[in-house]
C-alpha cells in the first residue's frame, strides 16, 4: 500500500523544522559548507558512519564537535596516532583485587558520537578495531559482548595530502562508511566572512537542539520517504553498472574499474537518497535525489584501475560517467 504523499510531505515540513535549528546553531560556527552540513545530517538521518577527507584548515574537527553539541547525546573525540592500540579504543579487562576477578573498563567507542581524527595515521590492526563496533554496533572484551547504544555513529577525518606516517584504509573498512566526503576550499567571500568572524578567538555558544528520543523520530520519518520502484530500478541500476559495465552500456568503462560497489552501496544509496528528500522537504524520492548523492556513497567503493590511474580517471569521474550513461526513470 502506497502512502498518502501529501500527508507525508506535510509531516515533514512540520518535523524537520528542527533540522533547520540544527544548521542555524551550526552556521554560528562555521561558514560556508553547505556541503558538509547537508552530509552531516543525512549521515545522522540514515544512522551512518561519514568519512571526511580534505586538506588541513577546513573545518573538519570543528565542525563535527558543532554537530555533537547541537544532540543530546555522549560524545567522545580519539586523536588516531602511530602508537595508538586498540585497547585504546576498545578498552580493557582490569583485574580487581577485591573482588578477585577481571571488570571491564570501557574504552572511548563506548559512546554515542564518536569523532575519530585523522583516523589514518594508525596502524591496521587500530582501524580494525572499529570494524565489529560501526558494523555490529557492539564491541567484545573479553568473553563478553557489550552492545553500544542507540545512537551509535562515527565520523571520521582524513588527510590526503601527507603520506608519510599514514596508513591507507583497508578496503573492508572504508566500505563501512556510509558516505565519503571530499571537501574543497571556501570561496573568497566565505573565507572573508571566516576571517571577520574567527580574527578574534572567542567562545561561541550552541545549544543543544534535539535529544535521543527526537532523533529516532527523525530516523524512523527518514524510513517512511517513499521510494518508487522506478527509482528502486534506477539505483540498482547505477550499482550494476559499476561491477558490469558493458552490460550497462558502458563498455568504454570496463577497463577502468578493478571492482564495484557492494550491496552496502545499494542499501546506502536508497537510504541517503530518502534522506536527501526529506531535506528538501519532500516525501518522496526523485532521481536528482538519487544523483545528488550518489558520489559520495560511491567514490570509495569503486577499485579504479591500473590503467584509470595511467590516465588519470579518478572514481568521482568513473561515477560522473555512469551518472550520465544511466538513463534516469
Amino acid at each position: 500500500m502506497e502512502p498518502d504523499i501529501g500527508q507525508l510531505t506535510a509531516r515533514i515540513e512540520r518535523d524537520t523544522l528542527v533540522l533547520r535549528e540544527i544548521e542555524n546553531e551550526i552556521r554560528k560556527v562555521i561558514v560556508g559548507q553547505d556541503y558538509l552540513v547537508d552530509r552531516l545530517l543525512i549521515g545522522l538521518l540514515v544512522r551512518g558512519h561519514l568519512l571526511i577527507e580534505g586538506v588541513p584548515g577546513l573545518a573538519k574537527t570543528l565542525a563535527v564537535n558543532t554537530l555533537a553539541r547541537t544532540l543530546d547525546v555522549d560524545f567522545k573525540r580519539v586523536q588516531f596516532t602511530p602508537d595508538l592500540l586498540p585497547a585504546d579504543l576498545l578498552g580493557t579487562l582490569i583485574y580487581d583485587q577485591k573482588e578477585g576477578e577481571f571488570v571491564p573498563r570501557q574504552g572511548p567507542l563506548f559512546t554515542n558520537l564518536l569523532l575519530a581524527d585523522e583516523i589514518n595515521r594508525a596502524p591496521a590492526k587500530v582501524q580494525s578495531a572499529l570494524l565489529e563496533a560501526m558494523e555490529e554496533r557492539q564491541i567484545t572484551l573479553g568473553h563478553t559482548t557489550y552492545p553500544l547504544d542507540d545512537p551509535f555513529m562515527v565520523l571520521a577525518t582524513q588527510n590526503p595530502i601527507e603520506q608519510e606516517g599514514t596508513y591507507p584504509l583497508a578496503e573492508a573498512q572504508i566500505d563501512r562508511f556510509t558516505l565519503k566526503l571530499r571537501l574543497d576550499y571556501p570561496t573568497r567571500a566565505e573565507e572573508e566572512a571566516i576571517l571577520e568572524r574567527m580574527m578574534v578567538e572567542r567562545d561561541i555558544e550552541v545549544r543543544a537542539v534535539i535529544d535521543r528520543l527526537k532523533l529516532a523520530e527523525l530516523r524512523q520519518l527518514t524510513d517512511s520517504v517513499y521510494l518508487d520502484q522506478k527509482m528502486r530500478g534506477y539505483i540498482l541500476d547505477l550499482v550494476s553498472a559499476t561491477r558490469n559495465p558493458r552490460a550497462a552500456g558502458c563498455a568504454d568503462l570496463e577497463d577502468l574499474i578493478s571492482f564495484g560497489a557492494s550491496p552496502r552501496a545499494t542499501l546506502f544509496l536508497a537510504r541517503c537518497a530518502k534522506a536527501m528528500a526529506l531535506l528538501r522537504g519532500r516525501g518522496y524520492v526523485i532521481p536528482e535525489d538519487v544523483k545528488e548523492i550518489a558520489t559520495d556513497v560511491l567514490r570509495h567503493r569503486l577499485v579504479a584501475s591500473y590503467e584509470a590511474e595511467a590516465e588519470e580517471v579518478s572514481t568521482d569521474d568513473l561515477v560522473a560517467r555512469i551518472l550520465d550513461r544511466i538513463e534516469v526513470p
